[in-house]
Formats: C-alpha cells, structure tokens, sequence
C-alpha cells in the first residue's frame, strides 16, 4: 500500500510543479473568461497523474499486461469524449501531453525503473517506461470527468434559479 501511496504523491507533486501545465492552465482561464479555473484545471490533471502512476505501479507489482490497461483507458476516454463539451475536449487531451515534461517524465520514469528492478520478474525497461503511458492517459480522463461534471453542475444551478 505505502509504495502506491507513494507512487501517487509522486505524480501529483511533479505535475503541480510542471511549468508547461501551469503555463497551459493560466491561458485556459484567460481565453475561458474564468470559465475554466487554473487551480482546478491544475488539480484535476494531477489527480489523474496521480491515480494513473498509482494504478502503473499496481501493474508493474502484479505483472499484470499493460496493453490490458492501455487499451481499456482509452475506450473510457472515447466514451467521455462523446459526452464532454465540446470545448474541453482539445484541452484534455493537451493535458495528456503536458504532462510528458520536464519535471514528471525522468521522476516517474526513474520510479517505474526502480520498481521494476526491484520486482522479481519484470523488466525494467518495458514495465518503467510503461508507466508514461500511464502518466499520459489517465489525465486525459481527469480532465474530461472535471468538465463533465462542471458542466452538469452549472446546468443544475440554472434549473434551481
């Protein structure tokens, strides 16, 4: 549990200090006229991080495939993309990319390295850069649940007024 745990905070804390995501989080909120909050655009990208290395880490110590994972993340990604606004869609998927940068890749790709080696079994080149993918997709699905569930909070706050 503790290396999950730690595998988690890890991802959240290097995505919260990735320049690029912070870059990109401030121009939403500009070009959104507020519509879109940094912080909360910054916290759901690192949520997802976050939950994706925790979920990495789980494969790498089960040996479970990733393909499995992979391919399973982006049918929930198609499906969200069916039913998110439509102005969020381009973001969320940046958010993926962003998150690919200077300050998350060599810390996650060190732990997914260190986990693997120290894991009977695995290797350590195949199951440490696996854990990117990770790092790539599950923001994609953070984003796009947060705009789902903006959207449907403004619209209940239109039906009570």
């Amino acid at each position: 549990m503790w290396v999950y745990l730690f595998a988690a905070a890890i991802g959240f804390s290097t995505t919260l200090a990735e320049p690029s995501l912070l870059a990109v989080a401030i121009k939403a909120e500009q070009i959104s006229a507020g519509g879109i909050n940094a912080l909360g655009l910054r916290l759901a990208v690192a949520s997802g991080v976050a939950f994706g290395i925790a979920l990495g880490a789980y494969r790498i110590v089960t040996g479970t495939e990733l393909w499995m994972y992979i391919i399973s993340g982006y049918v929930v990604v198609l499906i969200q993309t069916a039913f998110a606004p439509k102005l969020i869609i381009g973001l969320a998927y940046d958010s993926g990319g962003v998150t690919t940068s200077t300050v998350t890749v060599p810390l996650v790709t060190a732990l997914g390295i260190g986990l693997a080696s120290s894991v009977p079994g695995r290797n350590p080149m195949m199951d440490g850069f696996g854990l990117i993918a990770f790092a790539s997709l599950f923001p994609i699905m953070a984003v796009l649940g947060y705009a789902q569930i903006a959207e449907w909070r403004t619209r209940n706050k239109r039906n009570i007024d």
